[in-house]
């Protein structure tokens, strides 16, 4: 039987306050250029602790990411009022099952996440889901399985959104049978309030190694995500790609240090403002300013 899922009123966090910052943005006072800093250290970022995928709101007065303790994932959430942010608070967990990689639907009606946690009491397959919640006042309602077009009897992980309503996410549903980490991106459609059918991303984004941890811009012009191939710097490594003039996908880069590094690199999101690319690295929250991603198209145009 699902066990009860532990959803946290955003009402609980009136009065629960802390002294970092009056300036609301971004919570951390020290912004960084395109040399990568942790983010909000201690307050957020914590050494003792996994951190792992972390979302802005598009005002930037809510945040949201997951921690992981003892192989098991949480989502935690800060939000600015009267003048402070408030200590972050768990607001998905479970004691069997994991919630990860947070990220708001465009309109902030709705949270999704990945889960482990069985779809129903039939459910005996163990695999991670994507799964929503609807904002109902100041609460999240229970989760919600996003559904059959979107989920498959493997893995599907991390979601971002385009504009336009599409879903990017990665699964490894096409991979063989001894090939546990050949994730793939894929790309859902989003019409007549429904998502369409994924479709695998062109070998200009995936391969036969692992690509997962997707970040799309809103306007679908450039692709984040982390991918674990020959040659590249660390385990893990960010990768980003750019549309042609021909409205294809061209042949991905590594986006080379200092972002990537030996460790692993995860979990890209960028700010609704486009100012500032937040990722996982070592187990910790980094940020650094989007001007990177400029340069890196520069780079390719000269």
């Amino acid at each position: 039987m699902i066990r009860l899922i532990y959803i946290v009123s955003i009402l609980i966090l009136i009065g629960c306050h802390t002294e970092i910052p009056t300036e609301h943005t971004y919570i951390d006072e020290i912004k960084p250029s395109t040399t990568p800093l942790i983010f909000a250290k201690e307050f957020i970022s914590n050494n003792s602790i996994s951190d792992f995928g972390s979302i802005f709101n598009k005002d930037n007065d809510e945040f949201y990411f997951a921690i992981d303790t003892l192989n098991r994932a949480c989502i935690k959430y800060a939000k600015y009022q009267e003048g402070n942010w408030t200590t972050p608070v768990v607001i998905l967990s479970d004691s069997t099952y994991s919630f990860n990689d947070p990220f708001l639907s465009n309109d902030e009606q709705k949270l999704y996440y990945i889960s482990n946690m069985p779809r129903n009491e039939q459910d005996t397959i163990e695999d991670y889901d994507i799964w929503y919640s609807k904002k109902e006042g100041e609460k999240w309602s229970r989760p919600i399985n996003a559904g059959m077009a979107i989920n498959s009897d493997a893995n599907e992980y991390y979601i971002s959104f385009a504009q336009n309503g599409a879903m990017y996410f990665s699964s490894n549903k096409g991979k063989d049978d001894d090939k546990q980490y050949d994730f793939d991106i894929y790309k859902s459609e989003y019409k007549g309030g429904e998502f369409e059918t994924p479709q695998r991303l062109s070998d200009s984004i995936n391969s036969k190694r692992y690509e997962a941890d997707v970040f799309i811009s809103p306007d679908e012009s450039y692709i984040i995500y982390s991918t674990a191939r020959r040659g590249g710097i660390g385990r893990r490594d960010l990768n980003i790609s750019f549309k042609d003039e021909n409205d294809h996908w061209a042949n991905s880069i590594n986006m080379g240090e200092p972002i990537n590094t030996k460790a692993n690199e995860l979990c890209p999101f960028v700010t609704k403002d486009g100012k500032y690319l937040f990722y996982t690295s070592n187990q910790d929250i980094y940020w650094v300013s989007a001007e990177v991603i400029n340069e890196l198209k520069g780079d390719l145009t000269e």
